[in-house]
């Protein structure tokens, strides 16, 4: 089977799991931006602008953090389940990603189903760019990575997959080694984040379930 063949099976298979693991292949029409453009020109700042805007939030940092949150549960959710069923992983560095913002949020798909690298070199120029465009800390951004990681992990396991071998795998190195832990919980995947997403930081916003700080 070709790799093209292996990684569209896989996607398949995992959208079975749950369509919050969807991930669409091909070319879109003209209102998507392509990947590069995350790290140039002004699709990013723009696109930070109406999150702003969305969540009526001066504070450019929370911006920067939803938008990556939205970006993370969206691309590295399908890499994460398709780990997990022993599938082939997409690759979603951003050479082979389109991308668009709307009102239903943060929207991405595949240039080509090609294999992909780690989640380091995936997700690294995008933490960059969001950093360098909002300044909010790298340290959050790679906790929102694991934060979607582990809520992956969750929904996978309720499907009846075993995640354990997953969890230790992505989460024994660097950079979603020391996001957070997982809490021994019958019948779940908890876990605790070490970070804050800032979510709290929004009129009318609180704290997640795995944020480290006390409700709110």
């Amino acid at each position: 089977m070709s790799e093209f063949a292996r990684v569209l099976a896989t996607l398949r298979q995992i959208r079975g799991l749950s369509p919050f693991f969807a991930l669409d292949v091909g070319r879109p029409d003209d209102t998507w931006h392509d990947g590069a453009a995350l790290s140039h020109g002004t699709a990013l700042p723009d696109t930070l602008d109406l999150i702003s805007a969305r969540y009526r939030t001066r504070e450019r940092r929370v911006a920067g953090s939803l938008f990556f949150l939205g970006y993370t549960a969206r691309l590295l959710s399908p890499v994460v389940a398709a780990r997990a069923v022993g599938g082939a992983v997409p690759d979603i560095r951003p050479g082979n990603l389109w991308w668009r913002y709307t009102p239903e949020g943060l929207q991405v798909r595949l240039k080509d189903p090609v294999a992909g690298v780690g989640v380091a070199e995936s997700l690294e120029p995008v933490v960059e760019a969001v950093h360098a465009a909002t300044s909010v800390a790298r340290g959050l951004l790679w906790g929102n990575a694991g934060s979607s990681a582990a809520g992956a992990l969750r929904t996978i396991s309720r499907s009846g997959v075993d995640c354990v071998a997953s969890a230790d795998e992505l989460f024994a190195d660097p950079p979603l080694q020391g996001t957070g832990e997982f809490i021994p919980f019958p019948g779940e995947i908890a876990f605790r984040r070490r970070s804050c997403c800032l979510y709290y930081r929004l009129d009318g916003g609180g704290t997640c379930g795995d944020c480290p700080l006390s409700p709110r």
